[in-house]
């Protein structure tokens, strides 16, 4: 990747996702380069790519990727998606002239700098899973990957039935004279989720031992998933390390585009602009739960077919 010479000391950084998970990543980044100044687009109306071929795929998120850059000034771009970053990243490189990152090289970095046995396990979307690009990421690192489909939990966390999700409620329930963090109590949603992570993690651990693996690590391959570690964190082995991809991405972000890391506490958002393609308003409802902070006015775009 080349980075500009004339790199601002306040870049604008696009980023890119079909829905609404990319805005974990878009945190994530917050976090890292608090004083950028970011532009959001998810193709609310395409979704989900999945479902979708390999061409269109990689149409749709050129379109998005132009529109960051021409019409918006992106100078770096990262696309905070999956499916894309494995289905359309070199597409979207051609398309436009601004270094850009994917989610699923820094993930499975940060797999190879964690894990000591050499073998790694990748839970994500159907799609996601199906273009098996973790694990040939995975691959060219030496590591040997076993990924498994997870598809329940999307739709769970869109729900919000998370954690995250109880505590807030609960904090909002809870007395104005009470300031200390409410302790989260059991809900039925909750342990819905709960049971579903661990059906799957047992399933693929199982599949680990039938292929005489030994895997100290657990790559989350998909945006949604963030929303969920403290409940995966408690269903793996002891001992097993988890990887946050957002998190990852964003690390990466700030030595690829020649950024200071501020490894600031979460905070507000100083400089975002959010635009959906379709169902702003519900674009802004499950926005601000994914970002952890109001996503403020989303502005309705039209990309075209």
């Amino acid at each position: 990747m080349t980075i500009p010479e004339n790199k601002t000391t306040t870049p604008t950084i696009g980023v890119f996702d079909s829905g609404f998970g990319g805005l974990t990543v878009l945190r994530a980044l917050l976090n890292h380069m608090p004083h950028a100044r970011f532009v959001f687009i998810g193709d609310t109306a395409r979704l989900p790519y999945g479902s979708k071929s390999q061409r269109t795929i990689a149409r749709y998120a050129a379109q998005s990727a132009r529109f960051l850059v021409n019409e918006q000034g992106a100078e770096y771009l990262v696309i905070a998606c999956n499916t894309a970053s494995a289905l359309a990243l070199d597409a979207i490189k051609e398309a436009v002239p601004v270094p850009v990152l994917g989610v699923i090289e820094p993930g499975a970095e940060a797999a190879c700098g964690a894990s000591r046995t050499g073998d790694v396990l990748v839970i994500a979307t159907d799609a996601t899973v199906q273009s098996h690009a973790y694990a040939a990421a995975c691959r060219a690192r030496g590591l040997r990957a076993l990924e498994k489909a997870c598809p329940l939990l999307v739709p769970l966390v869109e729900e919000g039935w998370t954690e995250t999700e109880a505590c807030a409620a609960q904090a909002a329930s809870a007395s104005p004279q009470v300031t200390a963090t409410p302790r989260v109590a059991a809900s039925p949603q909750v342990a819905v989720t709960a049971e579903v992570i661990r059906i799957y993690l047992t399933e693929l651990i199982a599949e680990a031992a039938a292929l005489g693996m030994n895997p100290d690590t657990l790559v989350l391959g998909c945006t949604h998933y963030p929303l969920l570690r403290s409940l995966i964190e408690r269903t793996v082995p002891s001992g097993m390390r988890v990887i946050d991809s957002a998190e990852s991405a964003a690390e990466t972000a700030v030595h690829l585009f020649g950024q200071q890391d501020s490894a600031a506490l979460p905070t507000a958002p100083q400089s975002l602009r959010c635009f959906a393609t379709d169902s702003v308003e519900k674009f802004g409802r499950l926005g601000s739960r994914f970002l952890g902070w109001p996503v403020g006015n989303v502005e309705l775009v039209d990309l075209g077919g």
